[in-house]
């Protein structure tokens, strides 16, 4: 019998030493945060000196993107597909049908956590994650008198209004949580509910933008030139029509401002981190749910597939990962946990859809997707090969076709000149075969298609002043 004993203690202790040697995930998520938002990466206007250095110690990707959605609340199906690693077409957006990655993670020995925002339903929060401390389940709201909530005993406890920005009390939870942590590893989640409109931040704050001084997105347009099926939403109509160049600088210069703030409490977590014993051994990552218009081709919002709104920030960064890289490797969100899930010997859920790239982040030179779909509702699609890019709208007979290596800011539509007339079959053939795959069912043609023109509403709730 001693013998036995002795036997399972030191299989316990081994165990326990496996486990403590797997690396710990520090997962940051913004909501609508473009990938153009990071000075190192190339934005001369704004201020990230935290996201800066990170992309210093990792490898940051310049092709990641989120699949879109099915309705003006992209963030609901975006988080569900980072979750559960599946695609649009396959998640259960409330996340209570399927194993998440998360759930894999605390089955391999994880404690994981998160403080945030949680947009997919009461119901699952407390069965992805294990520790889940002041969370709002919401769309948006002032995050200065955001409601958050406990989970107690297995469920939501009552939300109470948060005593400061919402963003630094997931910040605070973070750093409470890490300082916590004595032994094995862990599975962080910040889901920051920042740089998500209403663009508010403390009085406080000490950095601000002149307007007259941030230049317009390169595809400034006043107004879409085409009815893309979602013209008048709540997003797009944050700003009047026509779009003006005053207003959309006014609008850039409140949204860097809070992208910065919110760089400021990625800035505090990374600093208990580092004073933390787990500093040598934790995967970090930054990314976000979705990028957003902001005056780029006459929209506001994230409901269109352009590569402003469908395009993310991602950096990962930690042990074994390649320092100060750069990579043009696509993925999608829902492929970022399976690559971690590699990294850390972690066996995820069955029905995951996504791929595993971490060879990419050794060499960041390597590829990971050849090809990827978008889509938004039953109006718009894309495809893209990494170069081209085809867009579909099937309400309204319109396509478009950018060369995106030419034209990485689709300004230039070739679908109309008959030398690329080849190229609109061959990737209309290939978005129908992706969306074959996927499970999407959607038509790319319509019998009676809509009129493509469009008129600003009359009565639009366009935004004349703005909380700062």
């Amino acid at each position: 019998m001693k013998h036995l004993l002795l036997t399972l203690v030191c299989i316990a202790s081994l165990s326990n030493a496996a486990d403590s040697n797997k690396p710990n995930i520090l997962f940051f998520f913004a909501d609508d945060q473009r990938a153009d938002t990071i000075a190192a990466l190339g934005n001369p206007m704004i201020k990230t000196p935290n996201l800066d250095r990170l992309t210093q110690r990792g490898v940051a990707f310049s092709r990641a993107y989120m699949q879109g959605g099915m309705g003006g609340a992209t963030c609901v199906p975006s988080r569900a597909m980072l979750l559960s690693g599946q695609n649009l077409f396959h998640i259960d957006e409330k996340l209570m049908r399927n194993e998440t990655w998360p759930e894999s993670f605390a089955k391999a020995g994880y404690t994981t956590f998160a403080s945030g925002k949680w947009h997919n339903g009461n119901n699952s929060l407390p069965r992805v994650f294990q520790i889940a401390r002041s969370m709002f389940t919401g769309g948006m709201t002032n995050p200065m008198q955001a409601k958050l909530s406990n989970v107690v005993d297995g469920k939501v406890g009552p939300a109470k209004p948060s005593t400061k920005h919402a963003c630094e009390v997931f910040a605070d939870e973070a750093i409470r949580f890490i300082q916590e942590q004595s032994s094995g590893p862990f599975f962080a989640y910040v889901p920051f509910d920042g740089p998500h409109d209403p663009h508010i931040v403390p009085d406080d704050f000490p950095i601000r933008y002149t307007p007259d001084q941030i230049p317009l997105p390169p595809n400034f347009l006043p107004q879409h030139p085409f009815d893309n099926g979602e013209m008048s939403i709540r997003d797009e109509q944050l700003l009047p029509w026509p779009r003006t160049g005053e207003n959309v600088r006014s609008f850039l210069a409140e949204y860097y401002r809070y992208i910065s703030f919110l760089d400021a409490q990625i800035g505090r977590v990374l600093a208990a981190l580092e004073a933390s014993p787990h500093a040598k051994n934790t995967i970090i990552v930054f990314s976000a749910d979705s990028g957003v218009a902001r005056g780029s081709h006459g929209l506001i919002g994230k409901q269109n597939v352009y590569e402003h709104s469908m395009r993310v920030p991602l950096v990962i960064a930690g042990p074994g990962i390649a320092e100060n890289k750069r990579s043009d490797a696509m993925c999608y969100l829902f492929d970022v946990l399976p690559t971690l899930g590699k990294l850390c010997a972690v066996a995820g859920p069955k029905t995951s859809d996504g791929i595993d790239f971490s060879a990419t982040l050794s060499d960041s030179s390597k590829p990971a997707r050849s090809q990827l779909m978008f889509a938004y509702r039953n109006v718009q699609r894309a495809f893209t090969d990494g170069r081209w890019k085809l867009i579909r709208y099937p309400q309204v007979d319109r396509t478009q076709l950018y060369d995106l290596q030419a034209d990485p800011f689709e300004i230039n539509n070739l679908a109309e000149k008959p030398e690329h007339a080849t190229k609109v079959t061959e990737l209309t053939t290939a978005l129908e075969k992706e969306m074959q795959q996927t499970g999407d069912t959607a038509a790319l043609k319509v019998a009676t298609p809509s009129p493509a023109d469009w008129t600003p509403p009359a009565k639009a709730k366009g935004v004349k002043k703005r909380k700062k």
